[in-house]
């Protein structure tokens, strides 16, 4: 499974030459043939350090908003319905959804402001 889904998102990559990807100690992401998969596309392996549930707080963080303001909210009669609404859902999420976090602006914007400076 996990094999499948990185090979699906570097197909969407044009170049993952650099692009950072980050998990846990799981065994999976610590066996030689994802390993490999990664370093012959250029990719680099980050993960969490044993025992700091902080590294993981982004997407742990993103994965609770997604669940509480689109997922739990939503009926769903087909897969492709699903994967069609995730889409907008992560679209509105990037570009539309301000944060107080992040200044009530967008992941985009600051994203964007970040590469200006």
């Amino acid at each position: 499974l996990v094999m499948s889904m990185i090979k699906i998102a570097f197909k969407k990559i044009k170049n993952p030459n650099g692009v950072i990807i980050h998990s846990d100690h799981g065994w999976h992401y610590r066996h030689i043939s994802y390993k490999n998969f990664l370093r012959k596309k250029g990719a680099v392996q980050s993960m969490s350090r044993k025992g700091n549930c902080l590294d993981n707080a982004v997407i742990e963080n993103f994965w609770g908003t997604l669940k509480s303001e689109w997922f739990y909210l939503n009926k769903f009669s087909s897969v492709e319905i699903f994967l069609e609404q995730l889409e907008h859902y992560i679209y509105y999420f990037n570009y539309e959804r301000d944060s107080g976090v992040l200044n009530y602006r967008t992941p985009v914007e600051v994203r964007n402001e970040k590469l200006v400076a």
